[in-house]
């Protein structure tokens, strides 16, 4: 077998993982759930997620990417064969649902980057994305003709990561997010910057700063803020594992998974400023509270920002306010989608060996055949209810058995022995790094965050069983939400059931 590729460097790597967590759910998502939570009452369940769930899981995927020196097919795999298809289907539901219909918004960015040059979208910014670009039909199952603005979009977007991952990981990932990301960073803090010259932009950091703790005890608040750290830092992805699996064979683990989380979660913090101080500045505008400001998530991005920017105080700059927010969306949105593809990417390489050029050019095919589904009229609500099933149920089974897997079948000491001896530190930092794991975060795999994951996925299992979500008809609620769960289940375990080209060893997990 060939000696597996790696990373130029570990700022590469940590460049890259950041770049695949930091995403369009940064930006958009983060903000809307904030806003629909009563502003800094969301920070506290979404900060608190991340120190029970989304670290400790973060390095758990880490960990094992990192012993196995393999994707998440393979990871698994050695920990039981049985349990292969697990990390198959998490790399096919991202491969074959999120990076497709994520590919879509990204193509509305892209789009909408053009747009903020002329500001296309003064006179009405709701009917004009609604109507004039979506074309979105009235009911859902009325598919019309496919949007070609949205689909050349998607072309180039499909492009520029076939490109990327084509040259791989040192040559194309790595150099791409040491580009993106710090630009990604200069943008976002010139946006953030700028809204603190918008009059009433403090109204609205008051309203994400100020929690309303009698929110607090809204289960809603608290699902989202799990699942929102789920999406954002692409945990039950399989990508972690993966990136993981090109790291040198001494680091530092712990160090790395807090990074990249203090980064992801400190990048949609930040952004937050100049979301609500925008969404302040709106509100005086308008004459209304801001709570009443948005209407819908996707509004936020593509209505009441535009709306805004329509009305900013800056003359001409006011587009270039546009330009910007839209240019980092796209840039956001493209270093998350080459992360997805890697991820099933580096899956069918560890268990065929075919050449990567040719299967990143095969799934870039097949994605952008597939985004298709959501540029006709009824895009917008296949895109929802996929998203909605693949964050509440696909991300969440995925975390609840890989808890369960490593922290009780395959006895989390392996791991925690593993973190510790690769571990660069000193002898005496070690023991205490070895009881921190063995302590708290032990505790979290084992009991937390299953627990917590378990009772998220049954409330909102109650939740659809009782109200069909956002009152879509059953039908297509159950082929477009359940069927890809189901579809993109089958495939991963017919990939499980094939041979491996190199058999992975067998026993690695008895060693003691």
């Amino acid at each position: 077998m060939s000696k597996r590729a790696s990373w130029a460097t570990t700022a590469g790597f940590i460049l890259a993982a950041v770049g695949s967590a930091v995403g369009l759910g940064n930006i958009w998502r983060f903000s809307y759930m904030a806003y629909c939570s009563g502003g800094g009452a969301f920070l506290i369940p979404y900060i608190s997620a991340l120190f029970i769930i989304g670290f400790p899981i973060l390095l758990l995927e880490f960990a094992l990417g990192h012993w196995r020196k393999g994707s998440a097919p393979k990871a698994f795999y050695e920990v039981n064969e049985k349990w292969e298809w697990l990390g198959w289907w998490a790399v096919c539901f991202i491969m074959f649902g999120i990076v497709i219909y994520y590919s879509v918004i990204i193509s509305w960015s892209l789009n909408y980057f053009f747009f903020s040059f002329d500001m296309r979208w003064a006179d009405n910014p709701d009917a004009f994305f609604f109507q004039d670009f979506l074309q979105r039909a009235d009911t859902i199952g009325e598919l019309g003709a496919i949007n070609v603005r949205i689909a050349a979009g998607a072309a180039f977007i499909w492009f520029v990561c076939w490109f990327i991952c084509f040259r791989g990981g040192a040559k194309g990932i790595e150099k791409a997010n040491k580009l993106f990301m710090p630009v990604l960073f200069v943008l976002t803090l010139i946006l953030v910057g700028w809204t603190f010259y918008l009059p009433e932009s403090r109204e609205g950091f008051r309203y994400y700063l100020e929690p309303d703790f009698s929110r607090l005890t809204d289960i809603e608040i608290w699902i989202s803020a799990v699942t929102q750290n789920f999406f954002t830092l692409s945990i039950g992805f399989g990508i972690m594992i993966a990136y993981a699996s090109y790291l040198p064979k001494k680091v530092s683990m712990v160090k790395y998974a807090f990074v990249v989380s203090l980064l992801d979660h400190g990048y949609s913090i930040v952004v937050g400023f100049a979301v609500f101080g925008v969404l302040g500045y709106m509100a005086a505008v308008q004459n209304v509270p801001i709570d009443e400001v948005v209407t819908a998530g996707i509004g936020l991005a593509f209505v009441a920002l535009p709306e805004a920017i329509s009305t900013l105080p800056f003359g001409a700059f006011n587009r270039l306010f546009g330009v910007i927010f839209f240019f980092c969306l796209v840039i956001a949105g493209i270093s998350s989608a080459i992360s997805i593809i890697e991820a099933f990417t580096s899956s069918i390489l560890d268990k065929f060996h075919f050449h990567r050029r040719h299967v990143v050019s095969v799934l870039a095919l097949i994605g952008f055949a597939g985004t298709f589904l959501f540029t006709n009229a009824s895009g917008l609500f296949f895109l929802d209810i996929i998203d909605h099933f693949i964050n509440n149920y696909g991300l969440l089974t995925v975390g609840i058995l890989e808890c369960l897997i490593i922290g009780w079948w395959a006895k989390d000491k392996l791991l925690i022995n593993h973190i510790v001896k690769s571990s660069p530190a000193s002898d005496r930092q070690k023991y205490f790094l070895y009881h921190f794991l063995s302590g708290f975060w032990s505790y979290c795999i084992r009991f937390l965050c299953p627990l917590v994951l378990i009772i998220i996925f049954v409330l909102s299992l109650r939740q659809d069983v009782t109200q069909p979500y956002e009152d879509y008809p059953v039908v297509y609620l159950i082929l477009m939400g359940v069927g890809c769960l189901i579809i993109t289940h089958i495939i991963g375990f017919f990939f499980s059931r094939l041979r491996w080209k190199e058999e992975p060893a067998e026993d690695y997990w008895d060693e003691s």
